[in-house]
């Protein structure tokens, strides 16, 4: 008779060929299917008994009364968690129904510290069943029918046993115990004898051909484990099974956890580290925030007046956000107007008036929503979209908010503090700039997330993504926040407050003479011209950037104007924005990036299909020429900009001469069409490495060549810049990226074109003395900062800045750059 096992998990059923780990792909363990998870709790998949569960909770194995043996694996890797993420919520020998809860764990927690999310489901018993049907390449949801089992027929083993049971103990090398894939070798081992092989751990005692069995056991490093066999090939079985077992299979000794390493490196130096979101300098007490738990009833009253309800509620918390944005401007307007387009997203409100017409409360509905598109977007895995969670979940808080009346903000900060907390919300952050913190320091997040963004747009020093080390940061200690060097030093010595106190006075000294002297032109102190332009996406920013200084913008993010939207923007309304930005840059040079959507910036209107990886696919001018329509209409826009020349027109994600030469051939035949006699220069970014080592060739067609650092390093060092598994490593200032920076310049100067820098590098005090050694001679950076820049470039000459940077080609890490950085500026003093 068959037997029907349902899904554990909502989530994307697969083969497990596509598991990442030999050890379910190769089914060493049995078959079965594999889920990419998009739910956070793990259900029965059918009637039976727990049979294990594992201490760290990411592994649980159940036996129905049939005899089928069914194990699921939460993600890869998760037992080297120990147990962070995850709360099991049955016991060993707990008799469940289909559909009960077994397992809660922390998505979001998980899939960054693990290998991979997917969820192996696996009949470990295949001996005894087999897989007749099974849901593979589909969505799936908890309780839906995912594989068929019928029972089969085994041949009895034959072997020759004269009842000698022969036996050796043996101390378990395994640094985390017998888990599944330990488990997955001895089993298959064990099958290459004719003998029987059980291991006994105490008074437990399982057959190694059973992967239940041996999980059973509840093994850990250290333990001594008895191997006995029984048969014909008994000792030859035997040391084949204890030499595995004295072994570490590969997983590597025993080693502390990762926050208790993290732990004791802060003991060691003081210090944790993190990811520059915004950088500066702050010192001041640290002040710590958690966020405030808004429950919710799950049943409502009646319908119509839960969903009147809601709609107060969304109006309510519509005319705190239009307030917001109206009385900001530059990233926080931005940041507001993205949040009124969701709140005010008509599949938000359907999926929660869904649930309230079958009873659902209105928080309760409204969390559903929220947490429906949090899902789907999670299933894209597209970093980009990920880091735009925040705004969905600062969306659901405000609106519960409102419903129940609890209170969001947390304690109040004092000024000069250094806000402490694992993540911000948009909304929290623009709140808490009112009480004027010092910084900010985040355990989650990532460089690119709209809080981020928003610091950068404030000036205040930011570090993300710094992890559990921060967790032990207690509330009033002081800190003394480097977001130039990328590091917190934790309780200073009095030693180490004095040497901070006298580099901020200094940095504040610099940026009074910085400000004086804001709008006159750049050269280094030996009389080289460096222009100092402004990286912008507004005219707010342009009106800023002029204010700082800035001789014309190096990058108008052009994107801006086609995300977070339905249709693309007109040639009008384009253009109205390009005129308004450079009325505001009074005739200076400004160069708009043509649309930069694909990869971690998608439209919702420009088709692009599902990419395993999104930044080796469909971006940046890939997508223009493949949208010629698009492209057509906002070259249009740029050309009708006057005084016709001031804007210069520049690709981005040039790979290829030939991409360059059929932009150009559009831009000369839309003037030809347009009456536009005077020239429009027509330049590349340098963001691959393939754009970087044939810039001599692109400069011998370009009129001007921009180095985009973000793009160019996440490239080079093969990391995600978006992924907070690495981000800590996406340094700019890596040897690596500088030596193609260089390289780039070498080629292109060659050829008598100039060679800038739009990145994140431009607005790093510690890089511009390289960058201007390298041969970079445009820097454009964030408005905030550009009267800073042009003093930093005063203060040095070519020569020594030229000695700098070769010094910093020979370095070995990025961390060595910027000490060798740290050095450099302390000369200067």
């Amino acid at each position: 008779m068959s037997m029907i096992i349902t899904s554990p998990i909502r989530g994307w059923a697969a083969t497990l060929d596509s598991v990442p780990d030999p050890v379910f792909a190769q089914r060493m363990m049995g078959d079965g299917v594999a889920i990419q998870p998009l739910g956070d709790t793990v259900v029965a998949p059918f009637d039976g008994e727990v049979v294990t569960l594992h201490d760290a909770g990411h592994a649980i194995s159940l036996r129905s009364a049939e005899g089928a043996e069914v194990l699921i694996h939460i993600g890869l890797d998760t037992v080297m968690l120990k147990g962070k993420g995850f709360t099991p919520l049955v016991a060993i020998g707990d008799k469940v129904s289909r559909g009960d809860p077994l397992i809660r764990f922390d998505l979001d927690a998980v899939a960054l510290a693990a290998t991979s999310l997917i969820t192996p489901v696996i009949v470990t018993n295949t001996e005894a069943f087999a897989i007749s049907r099974r849901t593979v390449d589909c969505a799936i949801g908890a309780c839906e029918a995912l594989m068929t089992l019928v029972p089969v027929q085994a041949e009895a083993r034959r072997r020759s046993d004269d009842g000698t049971i022969v036996e050796q103990a043996v101390t378990l090398a395994l640094p985390h115990g017998i888990h599944a894939r330990p488990a997955a070798r001895i089993g298959e081992t064990a099958r290459g004898f004719e003998a029987e092989v059980h291991l006994m751990n105490g008074d437990k005692r399982g057959d190694a051909r059973s992967t239940v069995a041996l999980l059973a056991l509840g093994t850990a490093f250290g333990d001594e484990v008895v191997v006995q066999t029984r048969g014909n090939d008994a000792e030859a079985a035997l040391a084949a099974i204890v030499a595995l077992l004295a072994s570490d299979m590969g997983e590597g000794a025993p080693a502390a956890t990762p926050v208790a390493a993290i732990a004791v490196q802060i003991l060691r130096t003081g210090q944790i580290g993190g990811v520059i979101a915004s950088p500066g300098l702050a010192m001041g007490p640290a002040a710590r925030l958690r966020q405030a738990e808004i429950p919710v009833a799950r049943d409502g009253k009646d319908a119509a007046e839960e969903r009147a309800a809601l709609l107060a509620a969304r109006g309510d918390v519509r005319g705190q956000i239009a307030g917001r944005a109206d009385s900001a401007d530059g990233s926080i307007a931005a940041v507001m107007h993205a949040h009124l387009a969701l709140i005010d997203d008509p599949e938000l409100l359907a999926g929660a008036e869904k649930r309230m017409a079958e009873g659902r409360s209105a928080g309760f509905a409204w969390r559903g929503a929220i947490h429906d598109q949090i899902d789907a977007i999670r299933a894209t895995g597209n970093a980009h979209l990920i880091e735009r969670i925040d705004d969905l979940v600062d969306i659901e808080r405000q609106l519960l908010s409102a419903l129940t009346g609890t209170p969001i903000e947390g304690a109040a900060v004092p000024a000069g503090a250094l806000v402490v907390a694992d993540d911000l919300l948009p909304s929290q952050l623009v709140s808490l700039a009112a009480a004027k913190p010092a910084g900010i320091c985040l355990a989650r997040g990532g460089p690119t997330s709209h809080v981020a963004i928003l610091c950068a747009g404030m000036g205040l020093p930011a570090l993300v993504a710094m992890g559990d080390a921060l967790g032990g940061v207690e509330d009033g200690v002081p800190l003394l926040l480097d977001a130039e060097m990328g590091h917190v030093t934790v309780a200073p010595s009095p030693a180490n407050i004095d040497a901070f106190t006298a580099r901020l006075a200094k940095r504040a000294a610099r940026r009074e003479a910085a400000q004086s002297a804001a709008k006159d032109a750049c050269q280094t102190a030996d009389g080289t011209r460096i222009e100092i332009f402004a990286n912008i996406g507004t005219v707010d920013d342009a009106v800023l950037a002029a204010a700082q200084g800035a001789e014309g913008s190096g990058l108008v993010r052009s994107e801006f104007l086609f995300l977070d939207r339905d249709t693309a923007p007109s040639e009008d309304e384009q253009h109205a924005a390009y005129q308004g930005i450079a009325d505001a840059l009074a005739g200076k040079p400004v160069i708009i990036r043509l649309l930069d959507i694909g990869g971690d910036k998608p439209a919702a209107y420009i088709p692009i299909a599902h990419e395993e990886n999104p930044a080796l696919g469909q971006r940046g001018i890939r997508v223009a020429l493949a949208h010629p329509a698009l492209l057509k209409t906002q070259l249009r826009a740029i050309l009708r900009v006057q005084p016709v020349g001031q804007c210069k027109i520049m690709i981005p994600m040039i790979a290829s001469i030939d991409e360059l030469r059929q932009v150009r051939a559009l831009v000369d035949r839309l003037r030809g069409e347009m009456g536009i006699a005077t020239p429009v220069e027509v330049g590349v970014m340098v963001e691959t490495p393939a754009a970087a080592m044939t810039a001599d060739l692109l400069a011998a067609e370009a009129d001007f060549l921009s180095i985009g650092t973000n793009d160019l390093t996440q490239y080079v060092l093969a990391m995600d810049r978006g992924n907070p598994a690495v981000a800590a490593g996406v340094d700019a200032m890596h040897p690596a990226v500088l030596r193609m920076i260089g390289e780039a310049c070498r080629l292109a100067t060659a050829r008598g074109r100039w060679v800038g820098v739009c990145g994140g590098l431009a607005s790093d005090p510690a890089a511009l003395p390289i960058l201007v050694g390298l041969g970079v001679t445009e820097l454009s950076a964030v408005p905030g900062f550009v009267a800073e820049a042009k003093q930093i470039v005063r203060g040095l000459t070519l020569i020594e800045a030229r000695a700098h940077a070769e010094l910093a080609l020979q370095c070995k890490s990025a961390t060595e750059v910027r000490a060798l950085a740290r050095a450099f500026e302390e000369t200067r003093r």
